[in-house]
């Protein structure tokens, strides 16, 4: 049969729907090629905010209509918490966030009639392997090492569409990467709902740094990039541990969601602005030069105009290289959407704006810092002998040169237009 995947949403998400292609091909199945129908379309969606739900149906309705006769896979965290509205928007065989072969299954053997089957995320208690590798053209492959969130933090309704923790064994990990390796790939992104909380469930209960120092040892030549990071999991131990890594990139995304600490324990965030910045230090030292990002919520519900001050004032503080920036978005199941004090949409937007323009200025002070040093770039992108790609510190670099799709290349920065770098290639890796 002829498929086609159209992917919201997280890592975590991009990793899933790289992992049923990979599984669909090995079938014999093959991809619709451009401007053809296909049999099957699969949407694998997302439910982080009430928007994303909003897309994610929006998405559902338009394959429908673009593919009359196709059957509609719908999987993903929209549907686990809202399967009769995923079938409603025109899903023919609805599942949620687990048990992906079962899907692919269903869908081969769907005919006229519709399918749902969602689980209840509280009772999965073994990790589902799905093999890791890139979503086609990609030059990173990611690798899925955790599922699962129990931090219940007040605006997120995850934990209730993915459920327990769940952790890829270490041995598992470390399979994984030395086939990535053997495939090519020269990075690899260590992705999970909570990577931080890795292990728990495992005997032993391994950590997150021994997990890493484990794929670190298969990765060879293979740059090991960490995905989002609860700050508490940042410790002395930690970083001195993964500092052993060779090929480990020096960036950090760190989750703070706000630089106030009222507004911090509103979330349920299980830290303060004082540990947060410690986990900062922390990386500083032990990585100097690193790109540290966070995320941002703007107009939580009870944020006022001075716990927004604060912080603006946290941000600048940290000097992050970059920020993601999401105005709060109500999530109908979430203690958050109940809370009085809800702010207006414009109030939201406007913080966020100001956000932006913080986030700019640390932005373009990090990228002119980076002016004069030779930084290791893997190169993605070509056009007109320029080809693009990413520091370790993961920020945008050009440089001249043809050929070097999917090779690591130190190149001597020279100038910055604010948002990217460019440099010269000294010699290739």
């Amino acid at each position: 049969m002829k498929y086609r995947i159209s992917t919201l949403g997280c890592k975590v998400n991009q990793y899933e729907t790289q992992a049923m292609e990979t599984i669909l091909l090995s079938r014999g199945h093959m991809p619709a090629p451009s401007g053809e129908r296909a049999d099957v379309v699969i949407v694998n969606t997302c439910a982080v905010t009430a928007e994303s739900g909003r897309k994610s149906r929006q998405l559902i309705r338009r394959l429908r209509e673009e593919n009359p006769e196709a059957v509609i896979g719908v999987c993903g965290c929209y549907s686990q918490l809202s399967p009769e509205e995923a079938q409603m928007s025109g899903g023919t065989v609805i599942f949620g966030t687990g048990d992906h072969a079962a899907f692919l299954q269903a869908l081969e053997k769907a005919a006229e009639e519709a399918t749902v089957c969602v689980d209840d995320p509280f009772r999965r208690f073994v990790y589902e392997e799905l093999p890791a590798g890139a979503v086609a053209g990609r030059t990173r492959a990611l690798l899925k090492i955790q599922d699962g969130c129990v931090n219940f933090c007040t605006y997120c309704i995850i934990p209730y569409t993915r459920g327990r923790l769940r952790s890829l064994p270490i041995e598992k990990c470390a399979e994984e990467t030395a086939r990535l390796r053997e495939e090519g790939y020269r990075e690899i992104v260590l992705t999970g709902i909570e990577i931080a909380s890795y292990g728990v469930d495992l005997p032993g209960k391994p950590g997150l740094a021994e997990a890493v120092c484990a794929i670190g040892e298969q990765a060879g030549p293979m740059r090991v990039h960490l995905g989002s990071l609860e700050p508490t999991v940042v410790t002395e131990d930690f970083c001195r541990a993964l500092s052993s890594v060779e090929h480990l990139c020096r960036h950090f995304h760190l989750s703070l969601q706000s630089g106030c600490d009222r507004t911090l324990k509103a979330m349920n965030r299980k830290y303060d602005t004082a540990r947060f910045y410690h986990s900062v230090q922390l990386l500083r030292q032990a990585f100097p030069g690193c790109g540290i990002t966070c995320d941002l919520i703007t107009g939580f519900p009870g944020e006022t105009e001075q716990d927004f001050a604060e912080t603006l004032a946290f941000l600048q503080k940290c000097a992050f290289s970059d920020m993601h920036i999401f105005p709060y978005s109500r999530r109908p199941g979430t203690p958050a959407d109940k809370m009085p004090g809800q702010c207006t949409n414009a109030v939201k937007q406007r913080r966020a704006a100001d956000a932006l323009s913080v986030c700019n200025e640390m932005h373009r002070s990090f990228l002119e810092a980076c002016v004069g040093q030779t930084l290791p770039v893997l190169f993605e992108t070509e056009k007109d002998g320029v080809s693009t790609g990413h520091s370790d510190t993961y920020v945008l670099v050009r440089a001249p040169g043809e050929g070097l799709r999917n090779r690591v290349c130190p190149v001597r920065i020279t100038n910055t237009d604010g948002e990217s770098l460019s440099g010269i290639i000294e010699e290739e890796q």
